[in-house]
């Protein structure tokens, strides 16, 4: 197989949760352009609506699901469909996820159950009902969606903090223990990117402070996930699980402001 094979996603069939808005869609139509048969899962049905029309213009005839995945019957249900339709799922990315800003103090049983629900709930179950396909196969890569602030305190944002480092406690343990059944796992660590998640929910001074501690001083473009998710996927990152690729134009190799 030459580098080029390496890297295409030719004939996997790729299930992304969160894949209809933010990085989870770009990543959907990434996987689209590297080859790969793409199920984008959105809870809100005029954006599952609108990827599809985005995915079927660049060619493609796979069709998204609107589902709640934090709901267990929803997201055994959507897994179902998909695999009636497809017979296999071969590439998961969990992407789904929200965030609240607000004193640690200040936060509700309510919020934790919401944030930590979607963020890391759902995150670990569809790993374990996917993971058990992918296991019978004995193949399957999994990519998870992290933050920075799953390596990192981060002020006003302790339930959201939580879950990502779950995420990423969650992501080397799977890793380790399914790395001899032919399942790979993986996460990415995405900076600061201007997504609906935090387009208006992050202050102009907290904008500020974080473009003043990335060292590339600018905030990312959806893009420039992409290429970290398709290396992650594909065979070309067979001998890679259980890590975590940052793109965050540096602000964890950051030190002194």
């Amino acid at each position: 197989m030459n580098h080029a094979e390496r890297f295409s996603l030719r004939g996997q069939v790729a299930l992304v949760l969160g894949g209809s808005s933010g990085i989870g869609r770009q990543i959907a139509l990434g996987f689209h352009d590297a080859g790969a048969v793409v199920v984008p899962i959105g809870k809100t049905a005029n954006k599952v609506a609108e990827v599809d029309a985005a995915l079927v213009a660049r060619g493609a005839a796979a069709t998204g699901y609107c589902a709640d995945v934090t709901r267990p019957s929803a997201l055994t249900n959507v897994i179902g469909r998909v695999m009636a339709k497809h017979g296999q799922i071969d590439i998961l990315v969990n992407s789904q996820g929200i965030t609240m800003l607000k004193p640690a103090e200040d936060f509700t049983r309510a919020d934790y159950d919401q944030v930590i629900g979607i963020n890391l709930t759902s995150v670990f179950f569809a790993c374990a009902e996917i993971g058990r396909h992918m296991l019978e196969r004995g193949s399957g890569s999994i990519v998870n969606i992290a933050s920075l602030a799953g390596h990192r305190g981060f002020q006003l944002s302790a339930l959201y903090t939580m879950s990502k480092h779950g995420v990423l406690a969650l992501t080397r343990t799977l890793a380790a223990e399914w790395a001899t059944r032919g399942v790979r796992v993986n996460a990415i660590s995405p900076g600061f990117f201007m997504t609906p998640l935090n387009q208006t929910k992050m202050s102009q001074t907290r904008k500020e402070t974080a473009l003043r501690r990335t060292p590339m001083h600018r905030f990312g473009d959806l893009d420039e996930v992409v290429g970290a998710a398709i290396y992650l996927a594909s065979p070309s990152a067979s001998y890679v699980t259980g890590e975590t690729i940052a793109v965050d134009g540096g602000f964890l190799a950051a030190g002194l402001d």
